[in-house]
This record gives C-alpha cells, structure tokens and sequence, in this order.
C-alpha cells in the first residue's frame, strides 16, 4: 500500500514574462498618451472564469473559493466554511459525494494550468462538504409556502437536486422511487469505498429535512400510473434515471453469467454478491468499467465453488444470496480481472487517476479490443469472450470502429460484465419514449410527447442522456427553475448562454448593511451610482474568460495541495472496502483555495491603485466598500494609458467606454 503526499508537483513553470531575445526592460511609460482625451477608459467587466462554465451542475466555484481564501468575507457571526458550504450548495446540495467522485471538468478548464497546474476544486469541494456533515449543517427553509404539490419521479441526482431547489422555493414535494433506498446510481452504481454510505445518507437527510415526502418502493408504470400523478400534483419532474444496463451486442451474450454493469453493481451495492469467479472480464472504458473491475478485485472469488455459488444467481436474484452470505472471506482467492475497451488506454472515457488505481490493484486493462462473440460451454455457459483488435474513433457523436482481419483471440471467463451503456426502463410509461431509448426535452427540459411539449412535465439527468452524476444534478436545478415559473404562471424564457451560479453584488450590500443599489448594465459612471460604483459590465451569463486576457506573471509557481490518496497492491486490493482519499486539513483547503487567480472577479490585489500613474484608480473608503466594491476609478484623472488593465492579474479591467 503506498500514499500520496498532501503536496507534490513535478510540472515545471511555462509561463515567462520575457521572449528569448528580449534585452531591454520596457517601459509603461511609453504606453502612456501625451494628452488628457483618450476615449479609453478601464471598464470593469465581470466574466464567467472557465472552471464554472465547465461545471455541469453550476456551482459558484470562484465565489466560494475566494470565501475559503478570505477575500470574500462571510455575514457577521458566520463562519467561513459555513459561508462558502452555503454558496456552495447553492447549486449542488451534494459537495461531500461529488467532491470525491465527480472526474472534476472545471478542473480540466481551469486557467492555472497555464502557470503550473490547476486549482484542486474538488478537492476544496470535498473538504466543504465533510466539514458541513462534521458541524450538522442545515438548509433554510423558506418563510413562506406556494401551496403547489410537485412529484419528483426517481430519487437519484436528478430527482434529488429537483427535490431540493423546489423545496426551497416554497413548494411541496413528493419523490416516488422504485426503490427502498434514496440515492440512485450514487447507492447502487458507485461503490461504497468510493462513496461511503454515512455520507450519502447525511446529504439525503439534509435534503428530506427541508420537508421533502417520499413514497419508496413504488415505480411509477406498475404501482401507479403517470396519469394519477398528473392529477393528484401541479407538477412532474422525471428523474428515473437509465437504470438497465446494455447488454453486448454480440452472437451469445445471453449465456447466464454474462450480465451487465449496472446488474453487477447493484447486487454488491445491495450485500446479494460476496465473490466472483476466478476470471472476471469487463468490456467497457468508462468510469463504471473502473469501478466493476475494482469491485471484482476486492471481492475475489472462493475455492472450491459449488453451483449455488455461481455469481450469477446473486446478480440475477435473490436466490443465490443466502450461498454468497455463507462464503467465508478466509476461503477467498484473487480474481483475474481484465478490462477492455475498444480505445487505447490513454483514450479511455474513464478518470485518469481510476485508471491508474486499476492499474496499481492488478487488473489488466487491454484497450483496442472489440467483443466479436462468446464461447460457451455444453451447458450454455460463457467460457471466454473473443475478441480482435480494432481502431475506434467518435465521428460526429457517432462511434466508428474498424476491426483488424484476422486478429481475434479468446479471453477465458468465468463471469463476463457488460460496462457500455445504460438504458432507461420505459415499462408501463412506453409514452415518454422518444424512439431512441430517451425523454424528448427542450433547453429548459421541459417534456415533450410527440413534439408537443407538456407544460407541467419536466426531466433530467440520465433519461435525457446518460452522463456525469454533477450533469444530473445540473440538470434537476434547471428543472426546478422552470417548473416554478411553470407554477408561477410565467413564460419559460431563455436560458443563460452561461448558465451558471455567479457572484451577487446586491448580496454582498445586504450583508454589509448598504443600501440595496441598482445596476442596468453596462454602468457608466462613477458618482451617481449606488450599486456599481465604477464603470461596469456584468458578463457572466455570456462571456468566459481565457488565460489570454490575464496577467499571469503575477502568478508566481505554486504546487497544487494533494489529498492523501491511498494506492493499493494487488494483494491488499483483496476485501479492502475501506475510502482510499482524505480530505485537505482546513490550512490546505484555504492555501489550495489560494492558488484559484479569479479569472473575471477583483481578488483586491492592489495592483491598479499602486501602478496608475495617475492615481486614477483608489481604494473605496471601508464603510462602502465589499467585495465587487474595492476599487473606484476617478474618470476626471483617467488618461487613458491602460496600466491597469496591463497589470490587472485577473482580467477584470478591461479598456472601454467607446471601443
């Protein structure tokens, strides 16, 4: 077993403020105009950064980052983990699930990996939500009720984001799901060392405390009909979910100990599947693939197996489960697991670091590999699965593989997982099916039936497409929001281009105990505005701003914050069901929060007031000033040299008024 430090970085600068060649130091001063009437004057432009364009679920991630490194200061009496958990949860109600398995887009966005390496969000994330379970945290509930009734069909991510924001507007809210259990694919697709269930459980409760009902145990199609909901709410959000897994498209996949990804993990996450057989093969690539293969690893299988030990009597039933409760983990045998994919390695869907655990725990991971048909035994049992060599491509969404001639090969199996793809169970609810396997939605997913859309219906999450948990639970948030207008009586409206949780300057005024100003953007002018005191342009519903229009040589090399991750052999893979990542300690959490350059927001760096040549731009006086206040500019000794917005480290400066 070995452990990754809190704090370890290889990456080398590559961000240089001079070009080979350079020998001379320029000078500012010759940017500066030889009179007093440039047109040009610094405007400041709030932009959308690119790590919350790229979070699916639309949390406020520079909001609460600044929070955490306290620039951005909580209400009087609140603390800032507290403030920056709240900002948070604003969008995602789920930061001590997601910030250990979401595969982290805004990281991948993130401008710091022009300097050195991104800021670890997830990580801050992680830290958010477990000091928010540790310290009891509780939602709001709303001053005053809608007395509308919303059914929310499906407790997964979607169902429960939905859930959660409509509660909070006021309206009363019942989940239905088929299960006994909230959670979804969180409960039963996600492994428990991945996703531990006192955690999930804490975040649910969080949820149903804000009055959320639910009727468990009932599926909508069988134990009630869509058209009794229909009637009994003001409302329907579908959230089922795609909870059949896709089985493979080859000659003999319906041998009995061929089962799917979804099936596989349901049974362990349910205690029904103690081992598996001595070879295990998954097909797949995803992040779903990792976590089949990984399970397989831990569970093992047991010597001298009898029939009623065949691991597809506790995938498929329930009959197998008292055979699997008797194995005894001293009888237990590593598994020989192998997963393909028809990408190489290095082109897997899957999280980079998943893939390198799997690695690390034994499991052989073969990309280039097409499944082209089973062999089975005397008895209908698959034996191995056969596969060839193949180059595979995506082609306008479309995937396109190419097969080798004469390449194919047998891979022994004693139980063989399917990891390709989920599918949603239309049984009973055929109606919503748009003909491909998914719900008909608009932008703000509102239904449609037979390309008429259905005003008190809406959907999110893996029946519109099977995708990332923070997708789903982006999704229910924007459900939410339509089905309250839809409950308001107002038209749906456009969405955002960049629809995203963002920073509030009325907010911070509240807070401070000013009054409450106004802005019709863009602003213009400094001395009669009581919201924005200086020239002003809140873009962040339409613009993200790049690394380009930063200063980054105010950036200097900082190693990114590692949490303790856990790394396990092959051997020590073997029953170990225990978390392998730990939270950042609070100092890291905020020094890592430290690293984000809140790209589009001032992060109150000075620069501005110490370089105007001018002394243009100055600090506002205390008493009026909060964060999106820090700075005002006198246009009357503004001439126009653009300093600093040369020196603004964030880009927020931008030159205007009359570009």
């Amino acid at each position: 077993m070995s452990t990754t430090p809190g704090s370890s970085q290889t990456k080398v600068l590559n961000f240089r403020r001079y070009k080979d060649g350079d020998h001379k130091v320029k000078r500012w001063s010759e940017q500066i105009f030889n009179a007093d009437h440039s047109h040009k004057c610094p405007t400041y432009i709030q932009s959308a950064p690119p790590c919350q364009a790229a979070c699916p679920s639309g949390e406020d991630i520079r909001g609460y980052l600044n929070i955490a490194r306290g620039i951005e200061k909580p209400p009087a009496g609140m603390k800032w983990q507290e403030y920056a958990w709240r900002r948070l949860t604003e969008a995602n109600p789920f930061p001590s699930v997601m910030g250990r398995v979401c595969p982290a887009p805004c990281e991948s966005g993130c401008n710091r990996n022009q300097v050195e390496d991104f800021v670890g969000i997830n990580s801050v994330e992680h830290f958010l939500g477990d000091w928010a379970n540790a310290n009891q945290m509780a939602y709001s509930k709303p001053e005053t009720k809608s007395g509308k009734k919303v059914a929310v069909i499906g407790g997964g991510p979607a169902g429960l984001s939905a859930a959660y924001q409509l509660a909070r507007k006021g309206h009363d809210v019942t989940i239905f799901d088929e299960r006994a259990e909230l959670g979804g694919m969180m409960r039963y697709g996600i492994p428990g060392f991945r996703t531990p269930r006192d955690v999930l459980d804490t975040e649910i409760r969080r949820i149903l405390e804000l009055g959320v009902a639910t009727r468990m145990n009932t599926r909508i199609g069988t134990d009630i009909t869509l058209e009794q909901v229909r009637a009994d709410f003001d409302a329907v959000f579908l959230g089922m979910g795609a909870q059949s897994g896709r089985p493979l498209p080859v000659e003999g996949a319906e041998a009995p100990n061929i089962v799917t990804a979804t099936a596989f993990l349901k049974a362990f996450n349910d205690g029904r599947l103690r081992h598996v057989g001595k070879r295990v093969v998954v097909v797949g690539g995803g992040d779903t693939s990792i976590d089949v293969a990984s399970v397989a690893r831990r569970l093992g299988n047991i010597e001298e197996a009898h029939e009623a030990d065949l691991p597809e009597n506790a995938i498929g039933a329930l009959a197998g489960f008292a055979a699997h409760e008797s194995a005894l983990v001293s009888r237990r045998q590593g598994a020989e697991v192998t997963l393909t994919s028809v990408f190489a390695i290095d082109k897997m869907q899957a999280s980079k670091h998943e893939v390198e655990h799997a690695l690390a725990e034994g499991i052989a991971i073969r990309g280039g590999l097409v499944p082209v048909g089973v062999v089975r035994d005397a008895s209908g049992r698959a034996t191995a699965l056969r596969v060839a060599r193949c180059e595979a491509k995506l082609a306008g969404g479309k995937l396109e593989i190419k097969t080798v001639p004469d390449s194919e090969e047998d891979i022994e199996a004693d139980l063989i997982v399917s990891a390709i793809g989920q599918a949603v169970d239309f049984s009973g609810i055929e109606v919503l099916n748009n003909g491909r396997g998914a719900l008909a939605a608009d932008k703000n997913y509102q239904v449609q039936i037979g390309g008429e859309a259905q005003a008190d219906i809406f959907c999110g999450g893996d029946v519109i497409r099977p995708h990332l948990l923070t997708t789903a639970i982006g999704h229910g948030s924007i459900a939410a929001d339509g089905i309250d207008r839809f409950l308001r009586g107002e038209a749906q409206g456009k969405r955002p281009k960049v629809d995203v949780h963002s920073f509030d300057l009325m907010r911070k005024m509240v807070e401070k105990g000013l009054p409450i100003g106004h802005i019709d953007e863009p602003t213009w002018g400094t001395d009669r505005s009581n919201g924005a005191i200086h020239n002003f342009d809140n873009r962040s519903d339409r613009y993200v701003i790049s690394h380009k229009e930063l200063f980054l040589g105010h950036f200097p090399y900082t190693p990114r914050h590692r949490r303790q991750i856990t790394t396990l052999s092959a051997e020590e893979a073997l029953n170990n069901f225990e978390e392998r990542m730990l939270p950042l300690l609070e100092a890291q959490a905020q020094a890592e929060a430290k690293r984000c350059m809140s790209c589009g927001m001032c992060f109150e760096c000075d620069n501005c007031v110490v370089y105007c040549p001018q002394t243009a731009v100055f600090k506002v006086k205390k008493a009026q000033a909060t964060m999106g206040r820090y700075v005002d500019t006198d246009y009357a000794k503004c001439i126009g040299c653009h300093i600093c917005k040369d020196v603004c480290p964030t880009g927020y400066i931008q030159m205007g008024l009359g570009e």
